[in-house]
């Protein structure tokens, strides 16, 4: 007997996270995931050189049971229950994908290109993928959050700070997407 798996429709994922966000409200709690990489520096000692991590991380472990979940979820997702690995795109997408470099757009979610171990043989895709790094860690310190933190709990907050960061993120990535990630690939 083959299982057919569809996604789950929008509307029941969106349920789940509002459930969840409202119960963590009512416990005080708030979601994010860059709050981890703090969580984590300070458990491997971090507070002995820098004050920034000198905190109680035992109140965050917790949120670090989110990101175990959130792990083993997108790999029991795409180990068992992913199909059809292709991406529905719009072919004009498909088009401007492959005049980018990109030979396998729709095919994956992930494309080679961009996922591949050869990228770190490549010192262009390298220098990228640290500046990236660097900034995506410095945008989320100085945001005082990352976008699942802003985008879902904030937001839920209603806290005007993660509407405007919200605001910025998405303008951000039009910018990318549309005015250098041409200049770049």
């Amino acid at each position: 007997m083959e299982w057919i798996y569809e996604p789950w429709p929008w509307y029941v994922s969106g349920f789940i996270i509002a459930l969840v966000m409202f119960l963590l409200i009512m416990v005080g709690k708030n979601f994010g995931m860059s709050g981890n990489l703090r969580t984590i520096c300070s458990i491997c000692g971090g507070g002995s050189r820098v004050n920034f991590f000198r905190f109680d991380w035992k109140a965050q472990r917790w949120n670090l049971v989110v990101v175990l979940g959130a792990i083993i979820g997108g790999f029991i997702a795409n180990q068992f229950l992913t199909v059809d690995p292709s991406v529905a795109l719009n072919p004009t997408t498909i088009d401007n994908l492959q005049t980018l470099g990109f030979e396998n757009a729709g095919e994956t979610y992930l494309p080679n290109e961009l996922f591949s171990t050869a990228i770190f043989t490549d010192s262009k895709s390298l220098f990228l993928l640290i500046i990236g790094g660097f900034l995506v860690g410095f945008g989320a310190r100085y945001a005082g959050g990352c976008t699942s933190g802003h985008a879902i709990s904030g937001l839920s907050n209603l806290q005007l700070p993660s509407l405007i960061a919200v605001i910025g993120f998405f303008i951000g990535g039009l910018i990318m997407v549309h005015l250098l990630f041409p200049l770049l690939f």
